[in-house]
Parts: C-alpha cells; structure tokens; sequence
C-alpha cells in the first residue's frame, strides 16, 4: 500500500475516532470516556498494529495541528458572547487567571529542580497548565519543544480531570465560580469540558478563566523566561 494512501487512511480513521467517541462521551457522560483520554490511546493502536510509519500518518494529520492557529483566534468569540459574565464576575475570573497562571508557572518550575529532567523536556514543562494553541506558542520563549509540549498539556488537562472531584470534596469547594476558575485555569480544555459537567456557569467561567490564562501566557512568556530559565 502506497504511503499516500496509508496517511488518507489515517485522516480518515483519526476524524471518524473523534467523532464517534465524543457522540458516545456526550450519551454516557463518563470519564473514562472522554476523547482526551481515549482518542489518543485507540490511535496509538492503529498506528502500531498497521505498523504505520510517522511520516505517512502525518502527511495529512498534521493539517489538525495547523488548524490549531484558527483555533486560538476563535477564542475570541466566547470571550464577546459572555462579557457580561466577565463585567459580573472580573474579580473571580482575574484571580483565577493569575493565580492559575502563577502556580503553574512555579509548580513546573518546581518539579524541574526536584527531579533531573533533560533540559528540553524540562523548558516545554513549564507551560504545561495551559491550553495546546497557547502553550505550543509560548513554549518557544522557554526554549521548549512544541510537540513535547503538546504531550505535557494533554497529560496535564487529563490528570486535572480525573483528580478534581476528590479535590473539591476534600476542600469543601461548592462555589460555581471557584470550581469553573480553577478547572479553567489548572486543567484548560479538559478542564472546562469536566467544568460543563457540573453545570452551564462553571462551564462558561472555566472557559473563560482558560482564554485569559492562555493570553496571558504568551504575553509573558518572553517576561518570564528571564527568571525562570
């Protein structure tokens, strides 16, 4: 089989995943469900067991990882369609920004000086609490990899999924608000999507707190860089 034909194969069977399992995740509405965690496992399977080559999966995939430059732009558009949300609420959501933005930042850095990590994993570390389109852009300030970044981001949103429920029992944390700002800006797409779950305010915030998180990081990352590199 040519390998033009193994990458439209591939396109193929990655956006037929996708959609299948995200219309089962939205029917069941389980965890161990969710396309974040599931998608990429089931594609790392049909590339092994095919024993597709890199090269010829990403000969038409890698157009997804273009599209994720419209992505970023169109980020725009939540923040337009709830800024009464963000005029009701700025404090909240202004915190949770910075706050999000700030422990993230030191948490990563933290863990790099605990553990001897290769400098090029541990610089595409320290952007890991934000959303993929802003992280793979702020990384290079950092002297990060973006696709290892990549990696890390969806490690991260995944983790902050799973583990935020005990969380918010253990501290007593019932604020709508509280729960959407700190999914939004600790886990960032995982996070809002385990946000919505909860109900439609917390979903909005953690989208929000996410977009400003996201923006703010590329804006400070050149900032930021001289301190923590």
């Amino acid at each position: 089989m040519s390998q033009s034909m193994l990458a439209a194969i591939s396109l193929v069977f990655t956006l037929s995943c996708y959609f299948l399992i995200k219309q089962l995740y939205l029917k069941k509405r389980v965890w161990w469900l969710a396309p974040i965690l599931i998608v990429p496992v089931v594609i790392v399977l049909f590339v092994v067991s095919l024993k597709i080559p890199l090269p010829a999966y990403f000969e038409y995939t890698h157009w997804l990882v273009a599209l994720l430059a419209p992505a970023t732009i169109a980020f725009s558009v939540p923040i337009y369609r709830e800024r009464k949300l963000i005029f009701s609420y700025p404090l909240t959501i202004g915190i949770g920004v910075v706050t999000g933005l700030l422990l993230g930042l030191l948490s990563s850095w933290g863990l790099t000086q605990i553990f001897s990590l290769p400098p090029e994993l541990s610089q595409s570390t320290l952007v890991r609490s934000v959303s993929t389109p802003f992280a793979m852009e702020a990384t290079s300030a950092f002297g990060g990899v973006p696709e290892l970044t990549a990696m890390l981001v969806l490690l991260t949103g995944i983790i902050g999924m799973l583990v935020c429920e005990p969380l918010f029992k253990l501290a007593k944390i019932n604020s709508p608000l509280a729960i959407g700002a700190a999914l939004g800006a600790a886990a960032h797409g995982a996070g809002a999507a385990k946000a919505s779950e909860f109900g439609k305010e917390e979903g909005v915030v953690a989208s929000l707190t996410m977009i400003f998180t996201g923006i703010a990081m590329v804006l400070g990352a050149p900032f930021f860089s001289i301190f923590l590199v």
